[in-house]
């Protein structure tokens, strides 16, 4: 059996060839090579006192792509907000996603419900995936934010609450890989 996934000292980072460094950045968000490309230079560049400085600079990086005017930029950062594998999805790659989304997976009625507002949420919002840090909260909770988010939300505004959401869930698997 494969032990758990660690993350190394913080310390350690910088000097990481680019795929080990891909590698934390895999564990932390989601695989996607729009952030590899994004994010790698930085963790080489930069020394960081924690993951959380790691995970708070990454996440400017996107604040920076959802606030900038290019398409070109907004396209590179749905990308990497798409890369997070759909709410209640049987099939996701990350061991990570697949253990914080466990008591989201649903069947019957329960699974075609958060398959609806994951299409109504795509739909209204292309190119995104609902994201959000569930923490512990209920599949009811869940699902009433996600049902709010889509009547009451507009597109800039899922891109901040997103990158928001996925740097929280970054900070807590950064927690618990340590």
């Amino acid at each position: 059996m494969a032990s758990a996934p660690k993350l190394p000292p913080i310390g350690d980072v910088a000097p990481l060839t680019s795929e080990e460094r891909a590698g934390i950045l895999d564990l932390l968000f989601e695989p996607s090579t729009q952030l590899h490309t994004l994010s790698i230079p930085l963790l080489h560049e930069k020394t960081f006192s924690s993951y959380n400085d790691l995970i708070a600079a990454v996440g400017a990086q996107l604040t920076d792509l959802s606030e900038s005017a290019s398409t070109s930029d907004t396209a590179w950062l749905l990308d990497i907000l798409g890369s997070h594998p759909r709410l209640g999805a049987k099939e996701v790659e990350s061991t990570q996603s697949q253990a914080e989304q466990a008591q989201l997976q649903g069947i019957g009625e329960d699974a075609e419900q958060l398959k609806v507002l994951n299409d109504e949420y795509e739909n209204k919002f292309p190119g995104l995936r609902y994201v959000v840090f569930v923490n512990g909260r209920s599949r009811p909770e869940i699902l009433e934010d996600m049902k709010r988010r889509i009547a009451d939300s507009d597109m800039k505004t899922e891109q901040t609450v997103a990158t928001r959401a996925m740097c929280e869930i970054a900070a807590d698997r950064a927690s618990k890989l340590m």
